[in-house]
This record gives C-alpha cells, structure tokens and sequence, in this order.
C-alpha cells in the first residue's frame, strides 16, 4: 500500500506555524546568519536552530524560546507563518525544509481554459512546472519524493488521475509559453522571426496565427531587436503553432496594449474552436489550455474557469476548488473563497468609478486619527492650459541626424526631429499631433492608445526633456484662473514634474546599494513624513525591500520601489507611465488606490498616467486622452475628456464593449456578439457604467 494517502481534513482550526528562511537574507557575511549561529543549539532540544558550513535549519517543532529568537532575525530573514491545521497534510510539493510548499494543483478540463489567479510567490509557476511534467511533484516528502505510479493513485478519482496517468505514458505534448527576459532575447539574436515561427509550425497555421497577432509586418526582423511587445507577440505565436495536447500561457499580454491583449486572447482561445483544427470538434475537446494572467479584465474574458491561489507568498501557496470565472475573481477580490469556507484577506478590493474618495484600507487606516485623515484631503486650485502641439520623428539616412524647429502659429508649435533610427526606411515618419488642452489640480489623467501611438512622446514633452529652437528647455505657464497659458512653453518643468519612465529609470537598477541607501539619497525628505511612510512605503510593501540591493530586486519589487520614489518627489504634476508592469492583480488595485489617494486626495495635485491595465486605467482615472490615427505614421491626441466620453470613444475604436460588475465595480470585457455586446453597441455606449446583472 502505498505511503501517500489522501487525507480528509477535520475543520480543526489549531493554527500551525512553518519556518521561512529568504536565503538571500541570510548568506554567511550577513547579520542574519551571524545572528543565527549564535543562538544555534543553544536551547535544552539542542536540535531547533542548527547551522552548518553555509546552510542554516530550524526545525518547524522548535520550542517557544527559539521560536521567538528567530522572529527577531535581524534583516527580516527569518518569517515565522502560522498555517491552518488542516493544510498540515496533502502537501501536493515541498522544495526543503523550510521551504516553499503548495497545497493542491489546477484541474485542466479538456476544451476549456482555465484561468489561474492569484499575487505573486503564491505557487502558479510551481503549479505550471508539475501541470508541464518539468517538476515531479513530491506529495511533501522532500526526502522520499513519491514515484509517478505513487502520483497517479494519490490522484485516484479526479481529473488529475486520467492526466497524470496521460504524463507517466508519455502520451501527452505540453507546449509552454517561455518566459521573457534578457538573456532569452540575446540567445536569438541574429534569427529571423518568419524562420524560428517556421521551424516550430506543426499545425500549418503559421500565416492565420501570425496574421491575427499583427506579426506579419515583422517576420523579417531580428528577433533579438524586437520590442517587449513585439517580443511576447512572437512567442506566443511560436507556442500558438506547435501541435500539442495542453498549451501553457505564463502572463502572455505583458508589455501590450489593450488592442494587442484582444488580439493575444482571442488566439490562445481559439484553441479551444473546432475550426482551428483538422480533426475538428472531437480535436479541440481534447485540448488542455491554463492560462496565467493578472490583468483581471483579460483573465475573464480569455477564461472558461478560474481557480485562486491565496496563502503566504514565498511560505505556502493553496489552490481552491474551480469554479465559473465570475465567481472565482469575485471571490478572490472579495478575500473570501466560500465554498471552503476560508477568508484569506481581512478587507476586499473594489473598483469604484473616479475613485474621488479618500482611501483607507484597515491595515493604514487604522493608524491615522480621524482629523488626520480629513486634514491629508487637499482642495482644487485651478486649471492649467497646454497649446496644441505636434512633433514628428523622420528619418534621412543612416549616420545623418538633423534637428529642427520650427513655428506656424500662435496655435500650433511644431517641433521636428530628423533621427537617424537603424530599423527605419530612409525617408520615413511619425508625427504626433496633440490638441490643445488644460488640467486641473487634484486630478488624473489617463492616456489611452496603442502602442507607438506617442504617449510617452507627450509625456516626455511634458517632463520637459525636449529643446527648442533656441536650445533652451522649455515650461508651460499656469493661470489659476483658467486662461491661456503662454503658447510658445510646451512643458511642465518649471512647474515642478516628478516622472516614473516606462522602463523605471535604469540608473536606480545601477545603483550598488540597498533600498534604503537610494530611498534615502532620492526622498530622504519624505521619508521623514509619517503619513507618506503609512499611505505610500507601507501600502506598497517597500519597507520589506529596504535591506535588498537594487540590483537584486526583481522586476514588480523595482515597480514598486520606482513608484514610491516618484510619489516621495516633491512636484505639482506626476507623470506615471505604465506602472502596472511586473505587478500581480493584488498589488496593482493596490497601487491605484495609493497613486490616487496620495496625489489627489492628500497633496491636491495632478497625475498624467499610461496604463493598458484597462481595470487599473478605470479605477484611478478622473479623464481620459485618447489617442487616434495609425501608430508608428501619424497620431492625434486628443484634449482631455471625462471618463464617459472618453472611454466610450476608446473602447468604439477596439469595437470592444465593456461592463461592470455589480459586487464590486471591475470592468468586464462583453463577450463578442453577445446580447449585452449588441444591445450596447447598438446604444452607442462601449462602457456601461451602471450594471445590474450578469450576461
């Protein structure tokens, strides 16, 4: 009989606790590990806490005393995290002792996609591994790992015991989506994009995939020169056009636009139709697709179900039952899974329309006293205009850069750039027109357009980080009044600008010390604000970060870490460019809530922001730009909108509709032709704001 038996849980609410170590925190020149050794074997056990050479135990069973020490770890190396008593057996994986362990698997049903959601560390990509056959899962036995056959009658009687029993025989073809990064791009450097698509088209699919992914315009190019959104377009199409029984997507809309993110979802889910395939129907059924996504308006549409995951990032991750999508996100967001009976988060995430009021959650809210918190609340002061402007990027010829400017009206100031690029044609162009337009302290503004449409074009006009033709950097005037301000000064720097750059400013990834050493040497001012240390650096979870180095931070702790820089920054306006990127669906709701409770509600200033997170673009945004014409040719950007007016136009030129949820506000991307898709379009209303019911 074999070892490992399924367990039934009692309900026994006796908490446990798991020991974590962040072997990162405590390498053998840290004060951690030095803090450790001290105090190893030092208690009547003798066994608690045990440090050898480079590695460092202690045992889950340690006694109150060493317990308690190693809470006070210097360097937050050591957490101490209590776990329910009923997640002590049916460990599905277990890396070592004290170590990340997950509870549960994702059950793929054949022809559907099944989402998975949930923060980042919790165990989606663990998950993926053991789904792919890349990770044999050890039934928590890191010491005695099961064997397949142990695996497969461990699983007798769900979904998972036909599939793992398919992966012991070898039978099934798993297809995943690789991961983006640096070294992945360079490893393809010099290779075509039409030849790696080629060599990996199994289906004969590749023109359709490619064709529906807007990739066509680019099979000549070197892979290792694409953009990040180019980029993930390409290996999603790679993975799109193998022949394979289960197809794995790891955040496949990443660095796209919300066009592009259509684009991507409605192939993934293609896989699932009877008419991509030559076998027809009885093929596409038998199709596995899980898809991993944090862009929650995406998530739902791509998904046939959801499953969560919730626990303690980087301890323990658990996956609930599945279960219809709506319900699935609603619970997720709600912080509550109720057919198990396990409330995971103390307070739920809404998505409120203009989010104008002020935000507290309970873990900040609690410290602030009630005067504070209205005293923080600062009033409107004024408009500020900006005249219409355009700028246009040619290029002449390799090597030969010219720059001028020039004027035509007191109306329109045309700034030109003749840039050598070396992917551009000789004697091509982009021009980006902007309408003139005004802006009111205590507000957001959201720029919405595709990529390569010039938003960060006019936000870089607005940092101020143009020249004209005198050389001289030029402002924008403001009148609080609301007239006209000075036509020929098309920026914001003498007003005073704080900008978080798409890529988050590459030198404070350069920068050779910890977190505090380059909090404290950008906003060494703030930090000494006691209400911007609760509602910014608390909120955002940065104090966890401050003994890392820059350099090892990953790439949602840098989004969060430049965030916080940008918002501790001293400035009448901020301009925010797409800081969703890198961040789970927790974490982003969360990071809106702190943009716009701290720019608007408590410094009274504005926010300028690109975001293709179309459910964190709603939540903060009080207008909208919207962006027309064709990318990379020539754009307009229009004069700032209200969100009705400015979404609605938005969403007509995706052909897409939106709605909201009635529980808690988030968008929901209509299904296409669906009743709701049809009476909307119908009205002329693209997004619904006020919804009563489900489609």
């Amino acid at each position: 009989m074999s070892k490992f038996v399924r367990k039934k849980a009692t309900g026994d609410e006796v908490e446990k606790r798991i020991v974590i170590i962040d072997p990162d925190k405590c390498k053998p020149n840290s004060a951690a590990y030095a803090y450790l050794k001290r105090h190893a074997k030092t208690c009547s056990k003798g066994h608690c806490i045990q440090v050898e050479k480079k590695t460092v135990v202690i045992s889950e069973l340690a006694c109150a005393t060493c317990v308690n020490r190693a809470k006070q770890c210097p360097g937050e190396a050591v957490s101490v995290v209590k776990l329910p008593a009923n997640l002590e057996t049916d460990t599905t994986h277990r890396y070592g002792p004290n170590s990340f362990k997950i509870h549960g698997l994702p059950h793929p049903r054949p022809g559907c996609v099944l989402g998975l959601l949930g923060t980042n560390g919790i165990g989606k990509s663990t998950a993926l591994k053991i789904l792919s056959g890349t990770l044999k899962p050890n039934l928590g036995n890191f010491l005695s790992p099961a064997e397949w056959q142990e695996i497969v009658t461990y699983y007798r009687g769900s979904d998972l015991q036909n599939y793992f029993t398919r992966v012991l025989e070898n039978q099934l073809k798993v297809a995943v989506k690789p991961q983006l990064d640096a070294a992945f791009q360079r490893r393809l450097r010099g290779k075509k994009v039409k030849d790696m698509i080629k060599h990996r088209d199994e289906r004969n699919k590749m023109d359709e995939i490619c064709a529906s992914l807007d990739l066509m315009h680019l099979m000549e190019r070197d892979v290792g020169k694409l953009s990040g959104g180019e980029l993930q377009r390409f290996v999603v199409a790679c993975t799109l056009v193998k022949d394979a029984d289960v197809y794995m997507f790891d955040e496949a809309t990443s660095f796209l636009d919300v066009k592009q993110r259509l684009q991507v979802t409605e192939a993934i889910r293609a896989l699932c139709e009877k008419n991509m395939w030559e076998g027809g129907e009885q093929a596409a059924m038998s199709k596995y697709v899980v898809v991993v996504e944090h862009d929650l308006a995406i998530l739902d549409y791509m998904s046939d179900f959801v499953q969560c995951l919730y626990g303690s990032p980087g301890a323990y991750g658990v996956v609930t039952k599945r279960s219809n999508v709506r319900n699935g996100i609603n619970q997720f967001l709600a912080g509550y899974i109720e057919q198990e009976n396990m409330r995971f988060r103390n307070h739920a995430l809404t998505f409120k329309v203009a989010a104008t009021d002020f935000f507290v959650n309970d873990e900040v809210g609690g410290e602030l006293e009630e005067g504070q918190q209205q005293a923080a609340v600062v009033g409107k002061m004024g408009t500020i205009r900006y005249p219409a402007m355009s700028k246009t990027y040619s290029t002449v010829g390799k090597g030969e850069e010219v720059r001028r400017c020039e004027e035509r009206s007191d109306e329109l100031q045309t700034l030109t750039f003749a840039l050598a690029k070396p992917d551009s044609k000789p004697g091509s162009s982009f021009t980006l027109n902007i309408e003139a337009g005004d802006f009111r302290d205590g507000e957001v503004i959201a720029l919405m357009g595709e990529n390569g449409c010039g938003k960060t074009t006019f936000m870089e006009l607005l940092a101020g980080n143009t020249k004209d033709q005198r050389g001289k950097e030029s402002t924008i005037g403001s009148n609080a009044d609301g007239a006209d301000a000075d036509t020929a000064n098309p920026s914001l720097a003498s007003l005073g600008v704080s900008y978080k750059t798409q890529n988050n400013n590459p030198k404070h990834r350069r920068f050779e010390g910890t977190v505090r050493d380059l909090l404290e040497e950008t906003i060494n001012s703030s930090l000494s604000d006691r209400l911007f240390r609760l509602l910014v650096v608390r909120a955002l979870q940065v104090e966890e970060l401050e003994d890392l180095k820059v350099s090892s931070l990953s790439g949602g702790e840098m989004q969060r870490l430049a965030i916080t820089i940008c918002l501790g920054t001293p400035a009448s306006v901020y301009l925010i460019d797409e800081p969703s990127a890198g961040l789970d669906c927790e974490q982003r709701v969360i990071a809106a809530k702190v943009m716009k409770r701290w720019i608007v509600n408590h410094m009274g200033k504005t926010c300028f922001l690109v975001e293709h997170d179309f459910v964190m673009a709603t939540a903060m945004a009080d207008r909208v730009i919207v962006y027309e014409g064709i990318p990379g040719v020539e754009c307009t950007a229009t004069a700032p909108r209200n969100v009705n007016e400015g979404f609605n136009n938005f969403l007509k030129r995706l052909d897409v509709t939106f709605r909201r949820d009635p529980i808690n506000f988030r968008p929901r991307i209509n299904k296409k032709n669906s009743r709701k898709d049809q009476e909307q379009k119908a009205a002329g209303c693209y997004f619904l704001f006020d919804d009563d019911g489900e489609d």
